[in-house]
């Protein structure tokens, strides 16, 4: 294991606590180094990438030069067109050097103010009441249920077992987003 702090990833600040990277004594695939922490998310690619790959090689395109990987499938940066567009720039960080995170369904990354949002994580009930009314009204305008329906889907809502909701941040004017899925 190393000291290293993790790379800064403006798209997903705390890989750690959402669980897309662990600590680890694997050996990265791409560099060939036990660097202490592996990426743990999806990876789009023909290779198997599962476990193998560390977060350095990723926040420096290492990962995707070699593999033609994406952590996050391109198109879904802005939910396939449904969230504001953002320039292929932003997409091409989002998709091949942030690190991803598992869903239920395809993963969607929440866009606003001309850029992607910050990934803050799978969430339920609790954490979105942790995290305000802000961030409820933002699920529930996405899964546009309303009265008794909101109200049970809203009190089913679990961050480890489905429904689950995954929640983002605008970093320009902090703005929740985000979509709920279930198998």
């Amino acid at each position: 294991m190393t000291d290293n702090a993790l790379p800064n990833f403006q798209y997903h600040p705390d890989p750690l606590a959402t669980g897309s990277i662990e600590a680890s004594t694997q050996t990265c695939l791409v560099c060939s180094l036990a660097k202490g922490f592996i990426y743990k998310g999806p990876a789009y690619a023909e290779a198997e990438l599962i476990d193998v790959i560390c977060p350095w090689c990723i926040a420096d395109g290492k990962a995707h030069e070699k593999f033609d990987a994406e952590f996050v499938d391109a198109a879904a940066v802005g939910d396939y067109g449904t969230w504001e567009s953002v320039s292929e720039e932003v997409v091409a960080e989002v998709a091949y050097r942030t690190p991803g995170f598992s869903g239920w369904q395809q993963e969607s990354w929440f866009t606003h103010c001309s850029d992607a949002a910050q990934f803050l994580g799978r969430v339920g009930k609790q954490e979105l009441i942790d995290f305000g009314p802000h961030a409820i009204r933002a699920i529930k305008e996405e899964i546009a249920f309303e009265g008794e329906e909101w109200e049970g889907y809203f009190d089913s809502l679990d961050k480890d077992d489905a429904p689950t909701a995954y929640l983002f941040k605008c970093p320009h004017c902090g703005t929740f987003g985000g979509y709920s899925d279930f198998p």
